[in-house]
């Protein structure tokens, strides 16, 4: 299973959201949606234009947009 986690520095709930998956023993890559222009855009392409972090893609689709309810716009 290919898992992908979009996070932006700072926000809390990317935070919350890689420490769970690596508190589950779930692989992932990681994409700094503020430093990577490609993630990002990829990010928006997948969520609709969604532009709320973290967002869990699992083999290509979102999974989890923001972390229990809560996000941080980017």
């Amino acid at each position: 299973m290919q898992v992908e986690l979009y996070t932006s520095p700072g926000c809390p709930y990317s935070e919350a959201a890689r420490e769970d998956l690596e508190w589950r023993g779930i692989e992932f890559v990681e994409f700094d949606v503020e430093k990577d222009r490609e993630a990002y855009e990829r990010m928006l392409a997948l969520t609709g234009g969604k532009r709320t972090v973290p967002v869990i893609f699992e083999e290509g689709k979102p999974v989890q947009v923001g972390w229990k309810g809560q996000g941080c716009s980017v």
